[in-house]
């Protein structure tokens, strides 16, 4: 049996993980539209940043992250000037953590999508009188909607997993930025571990659906 802590938990990992997932759609579509598409010599800049988080180690990615946005860094200055306080050990700071450690699951599949429709279809919507901005809502975006549907999968799925960053940016507070892997770490701690199972057991039938969700998509094929 559940206890209220677990599922305000669960709960708080939901939605961490559904608008993370949101906000890395809207942010992440222009980004791999850009990657997919230019010749610029900052294309291996930008790529190498968006996947930074990948090879990144958590805790390193989140302790610096805890650095910007803390009282002496410039993004916490800045947000204590506009009237919004400082965002770590905050909601708002965990979706801040989670987009940016999240991005490259988000990007790049939608990157793959976009550079696997070529030019052949935008030339042909060209030449029927569409503008660039045409093109990319009515062929673009139905033609990669399969890379969409990856990344949206696999951004929601890595946030629900995520520990080493929501627990340097977010602590441990129950009800407030306590999510499900820091509610089975608590678990363990204080050998708990039929309460632990249950919750771990939980994220482990769900990864495994996600990745079998993904393979029968024909995932493995397209990337």
């Amino acid at each position: 049996m559940l206890e209220s802590a677990d599922l305000a938990a669960i709960t708080l990992t939901i939605r961490l993980a559904g608008l993370t997932t949101l906000l890395l759609l809207i942010i992440g579509t222009p980004v791999a539209w850009w990657l997919a598409r230019t010749r610029s010599p900052l294309k291996s800049v930008v790529g190498a940043v968006v996947t930074l988080p990948l090879v990144l180690p958590p805790a390193v990615l989140g302790f610096y992250l805890l650095v910007l946005l803390g009282p002496e860094g410039p993004v916490g200055r800045l947000t204590e000037a506009v009237g919004l306080g400082l965002l770590p050990f905050t909601f708002p700071g965990l979706v801040v953590a989670s987009t940016i450690y999240s991005m490259p699951f988000v990007v790049q599949p939608i990157e793959q999508a976009f550079a696997g429709i070529g030019e052949q279809p935008l030339e042909a919507a060209a030449t029927l009188g569409a503008s660039p901005v045409d093109a990319f809502f009515s062929v673009a975006l139905p033609l990669a909607k399969p890379g969409f549907i990856t990344a949206a999968v696999l951004g929601f799925a890595h946030t629900v997993g995520e520990f080493g960053v929501v627990l340097m940016i977010g602590g441990n507070i129950p009800g407030k930025t306590q999510v499900l892997s820091m509610a089975i770490y608590n678990h363990v701690e204080a050998m708990e571990y039929a309460h632990a199972h249950s919750l771990a057991g939980g994220m482990l039938c769900f990864s495994f659906l996600v990745l079998l969700v993904l393979y029968a998509r024909g995932w493995n094929r397209r990337q």
